[in-house]
């Protein structure tokens, strides 16, 4: 039997295409060809931030080799739509599954990827029986742009996640009209997905998460640090000593960097992907996306004028917190994990990943990163439909 039902609170639901004037795509070729380079050491490479000559290479690609249209129409080939929900217009992919029960999964991207990132797993999560599965692991699959990423509206001033969660538990139980779902989440969307398993478990069967974003509580009362959490935190910290800058000037002044990334395609995709370089499996310094897969994320920021919005998060953490859990509190919803080594952070021991949620499922990955949908797919929607199945 289907779980969908007849919305409580109807909702006017907009279809949706991606058709980017052809005057904005000439503008950005103009753009790209009077690029500025930066002078750099001679054997700078990506020591010090995004590597020059890799610039260049992807630079050439992008106006020589890289076709927008193309991207648009696969894009365009799953069903998009806009629905208005307290106030936000939220742009969102929904591919109905195969079979007779498809499980309602919800994910939810990062900074700074975009609902783009999800490309590849989209089809395999809805339809199994096309990629050697079974229809009886498929989802119906939807995928939400954040306020303030791609086509989703922005918020008058910084939210933070733990505000984002009820509106994606209105797109999906009001909306869509979902009385149960799934969450699965990366980056911000780990901490939008964890909220849901506090907030909403009435509704969220369960999340899956690829990098734990929340915090636990640990001040009076909370258990002291065993060995190997005081050994993990220690890495967590140098780490983040870092690779933190990002956060400090997206945390307290993101409008002066908005200058320069709005105007700048170059250097745009020079702030985005130095981020897909440092937080993946990097061998011999080389990010590994194709370029058309990091000039397909960086088109999103661009068309959309949504890089200065995007970073409100950062703001967002930074002056309201919802970053971790108060006193009592924990993610009670059940909660798959799938460590990835060379993410932002070291996965963390499960110790520490049970002061914050109910984990009863884990996968530690041999490789891959912060941007596991684009660097190991296959993995990820393997975790995803052997995770799930005891939640249908």
């Amino acid at each position: 039997m289907s779980q969908m039902r007849t919305p409580s609170t109807p909702s006017k639901i907009a279809p949706f295409s991606i058709s980017i004037p052809e005057a904005d795509i000439e503008d950005l070729r103009q753009r790209l060809k009077s690029t500025r380079y930066p002078r750099t050491s001679p054997d700078a490479g990506w020591r010090y931030g995004t590597d020059k000559s890799f610039m260049e290479e992807l630079i050439a690609h992008w106006l020589d080799k890289y076709d927008w249209r193309s991207t648009e129409r696969r894009l365009n080939r799953f069903p998009q739509f806009v629905t208005n929900i307290d106030g936000y217009d939220i742009h969102f992919i929904h591919e109905r599954g195969s079979g007779t029960n498809p499980l309602p999964l919800v994910l939810t991207h990062g900074w700074p990827g975009s609902f783009v990132e999800f490309d590849s797993i989209i089809e395999p999560l809805a339809h199994p029986e096309r990629f050697g599965g079974s229809a009886d692991d498929a989802f119906d699959v939807i995928v939400p742009s954040i306020p303030g990423y791609g086509w989703s509206s922005p918020p008058s001033r910084p939210i933070t996640t733990r505000d984002i969660a009820p509106l994606w538990n209105k797109l999906m139980v009001d909306v869509l009209g979902y009385p149960s779902y799934v969450a699965q989440g990366g980056d911000w969307g780990s901490l939008i997905a964890s909220w849901l398993g506090v907030d909403f478990t009435e509704h969220a069967k369960a999340i899956h998460i690829n990098i734990m974003g929340l915090r636990p509580f640990t001040g009076d009362g909370s258990a002291p640090f065993d060995a190997d959490e005081t050994k993990w935190l220690a890495k967590a910290r140098d780490r983040l000593r870092r690779e933190s800058g990002y956060q400090v000037i997206q945390g307290t002044k993101p409008q002066t960097l908005a200058f320069g990334l709005t105007d700048s395609p170059a250097g745009l995709a020079a702030w985005i992907i130095e981020k897909f370089h440092g937080w993946s499996e990097s061998p011999n310094g080389i990010p590994p996306f194709t370029l058309d897969q990091l000039i397909d994320n960086v088109m999103i920021y661009w068309f959309t004028q949504s890089i200065h919005t995007s970073t409100w998060l950062y703001t967002a953490a930074r002056l309201e917190g919802g970053m971790g859990l108060g006193k009592d509190e924990k993610v009670t919803a059940p909660t798959g994990f799938m460590a990835c080594p060379f993410d932002l952070f070291p996965p963390p021991p499960s110790s520490w990943v049970e002061r914050t949620y109910n984990l009863v499922h884990r996968t530690d990955l041999a490789s891959g990163g912060h941007f596991i949908a684009y660097e190991r797919g296959n993995d990820l929607v393997a975790d995803i439909r052997k995770f799930f199945r005891n939640y249908r």
